[in-house]
């Protein structure tokens, strides 16, 4: 037997490692190999997540396309079931007000709608909640004359210099000459702005369009958001405050005197303590009064209690109006309203859509539609 020779010290070598000799060089490639697989899982992830939610928008498109016509007749109901309740008013009260149930009141002493509902109607596929608002509890603009305009600007809170050229500004808007008031503004004052454009030179459609007219801030439309700002306590009421930090703040809002979609006369039993203010030239106590003499004992409007005037003429006995300024003011004074604005919102499964319509009632027999739009 041949015995093999012993190897010699230096003959002896290490068995090679695969990834080097500390087995840094593995560790690094299984790191790569490990971040392009969650790289992968995170594309594919977001590709799912994509297609889920665009599938979810398929569905939702469909689901909504296919209630279409369900929203449209629920609606069209809610807006027929307002005129019915508009027509019912008329024969057994003479006057409308808070109580009533256009209104969403008790329905006063009218036994016709004693059982007629306007909330949570069921009828179809859905549920229906109809809301009813008159429009003359509000001055229309269009027939304001300069001292209105004047003493609703003042009572905005709009100084006297600025409220008298916004005054004559609204009404070279709604004039249909091109001649500029005193201190008015024409055509060409709007067409040197950026972008230009013509005064209207009609009367308004649309309560917003006070914003294109010279002197009218956003502010002044819809009142100052007192809660962002640090109002003194010494201003209260109707005051202009003018402060270095804030600028004017405007305590009211033209938008809560002012509508473009009633006929002349202001209703006193719906109309606000500020309309009336406006539209009679009394001071806010005065106002205020005529406003808690129809709530009748309990304070609140709305309610059995409620004391409705029956004729203009009656507020004279609550506030300080003199009998020849309320004969002046008669064209001015109703205790009906005439246009009232219905909004029907309709709900079916969780999906709801709202539509408007404007509502012109002459009489019990001749209550129309004027235009409706899903708001």
């Amino acid at each position: 037997m041949k015995l093999r020779p012993m190897p010699r010290a230096g003959d002896l070598q290490s068995p090679s490692l695969p990834c080097g000799s500390t087995g840094t060089g593995c560790t690094r490639r299984s790191g790569i190999a490990l971040i392009m697989v969650m790289l992968v899982i995170l594309v594919l992830a977001v590709l799912a997540g994509g297609f889920a939610y665009s599938v979810k928008v398929e569905a939702t498109l469909a689901r909504n396309a296919s209630h279409d016509q369900d929203f449209e007749w629920l609606g069209r109901s809610g807006v027929e079931l307002a005129r019915f309740v508009l027509a019912q008013q008329i024969p057994n009260e003479p006057y409308d007000a808070l109580n009533q149930k256009w209104a969403g009141g008790p329905a006063g002493t009218n036994e016709a709608l004693a059982n007629v509902s306007l909330t949570d109607v069921r009828l179809g596929p859905g549920t229906l909640n109809v809301k009813i608002v008159d429009c003359e509890r509000k001055l229309n603009i269009n027939i304001a004359d300069p001292s209105r305009l004047t003493r609703a600007l003042h009572l905005c809170g709009v100084d006297a210099t600025e409220a008298g050229q916004i005054s004559d500004s609204i009404q070279d808007w709604i004039d249909r000459d091109d001649q500029p008031r005193l201190s008015g503004a024409e055509s060409d004052y709007y067409l040197s702005l950026s972008p230009p454009y013509q005064a209207k030179n009609g009367p308004l459609d649309d309560l917003s369009e006070l914003m294109l007219i010279r002197g009218v801030v956003p502010e002044m439309f819809t009142g100052t958001d007192l809660s962002q700002i640090d109002v003194p306590r010494s201003v209260t009421g109707r005051a202009l405050a003018v402060n270095k930090y804030t600028g004017p703040i405007y305590t009211n809002a033209l938008r809560d005197i002012f509508t473009t979609t009633s006929v002349r006369a202001v209703n006193i039993n719906t109309a606000s303590a500020l309309v009336l203010q406006t539209v009679l030239g009394v001071d806010g106590a005065a106002a205020q009064a005529i406003v808690m003499y129809r709530a009748g004992l309990d304070g609140q409007e709305g309610t059995e209690d409620d004391a409705p005037f029956r004729m203009p003429a009656q507020i004279a006995s609550v506030a300080a109006v003199p009998q020849p300024v309320l004969q002046a003011l008669g064209q001015f004074l109703a205790v009906r309203s005439t246009v009232f604005e219905v909004e029907v919102t309709v709900d079916i499964g969780g999906q709801k859509r709202t539509m408007v319509a404007l509502v012109s009632r002459a009489n019990q027999r001749d209550v129309r539609t004027l235009f409706t739009h899903w708001k």
